[in-house]
């Protein structure tokens, strides 16, 4: 067998290696999705708020739910604007109400909604369901949200990628890097927030974390490029297209996705829970996102200080001519 033919089938398997990585990467954790120790609240009497555990683990099972007790309407309302619960069940003299905010995962007030309408089939009296926290009145299902996320993480391996294929020196590709993030932050939020209305609240704090996932990309490609070479661009590029975005949860929520706390130490999940907690939330559950995405940048900045096997910009030049001159002399 010649060489050609060897090469030709080789790329064809690594390609078809790699397609079916990347279609098993996105559709197994849809095809998962399911509470998994979801918080939710309670409110009302001991005797109701066992009742109602007891019910809600016959119907999902008994890892489905999270519940915690809280004493009323109010302490759940709170919980829920803390980002310490999804949702809650509050049990009154005027019968059952279910509370969901759509602002934190459309997709866990759709299911609660319709655990609500099972339980009014089951009692005869339907619960009332308010949304305490709903989505942008230009997005109410989160539709535009959830669709923003792959262009968020492509922007973070296009600056990283870009970045150390036209610049030959580190310190270019990270400064590059650096405005990339932030004019792609004020673009990308002008347009989700200002144009398409999927946002809310400050649009300098969203294009601020939007351009901090986009830096937790693209310095730990240019870091790792830095340090072992081109291969470093691949690296991090599939770890985050193939392990982060589809665990992110950001259609969902973490606890709907399997390993979703994993996505959540990753670019992509952590830059979705930051960008819910300023936009609806008032800033509430976006600490540890922000430490993720900053652990992610800090560290990519670190290796580009480090020792590298390569010689960047004009050190290269120097070197190659003295490898010239010293040919010559010989």
């Amino acid at each position: 067998m010649s060489t050609s033919v060897k090469a030709v089938i080789g790329v064809s398997l690594g390609l078809v290696t790699l397609l079916t990585l990347l279609i098993s990467a996105f559709a197994w954790p849809a095809s998962e999705i399911g509470p998994r120790s979801l918080p939710l609240v309670v409110a009302g009497p001991e005797a109701a708020v066992s009742q109602v555990e007891t019910q809600l683990a016959a119907a999902m099972g008994e890892d489905a739910f999270e519940v915690t007790a809280v004493a009323d309407r109010d302490e759940a309302v709170e919980t829920i604007e803390d980002r310490e619960a999804y949702g809650a069940i509050v049990v009154g003299p005027q019968g059952q109400e279910v509370l969901v905010a759509s602002a934190a995962s459309p997709n866990v007030a759709q299911q609660l909604t319709q655990m609500a309408a099972a339980m009014g089939a089951e009692t005869g009296a339907e619960p009332t369901v308010t949304d305490v926290v709903p989505s942008a009145e230009d997005d109410p299902r989160g539709v535009v949200f959830g669709a923003a996320a792959l262009p968020l993480v492509i922007g973070g391996i296009m600056a990283g990628a870009i970045t150390s294929l036209v610049l030959t020196r580190t310190r270019d590709r990270v400064a590059a890097a650096f405005l990339i993030a932030i004019g792609g932050g004020l673009a990308m939020t002008g347009v989700v927030q200002g144009w398409l209305g999927a946002l809310e609240g400050s649009y300098l704090a969203n294009a601020g974390v939007v351009a901090l996932g986009i830096l937790a990309v693209a310095l730990p490609i240019v870091g790792l490029r830095h340090l072992i070479g081109p291969a470093g661009v691949g690296i991090v590029a599939l770890l985050v297209l193939l392990v982060g975005n589809p665990l992110s949860g950001i259609t969902s929520a973490p606890e709907m996705v399997p390993f979703g706390w994993l996505g959540q130490m990753m670019p992509p999940g952590a830059a979705g829970s930051a960008l819910r907690g300023f936009s609806f939330f008032d800033g509430a559950g976006t600490t540890t996102p922000l430490i993720v995405l900053a652990c992610w940048a800090g560290i990519g900045l670190l290796l580009t200080v480090l020792p590298h096997r390569e010689k960047d910009g004009a050190e290269a030049e120097v070197a190659e001519t003295e490898r010239d001159l010293d040919a010559v002399a010989r």
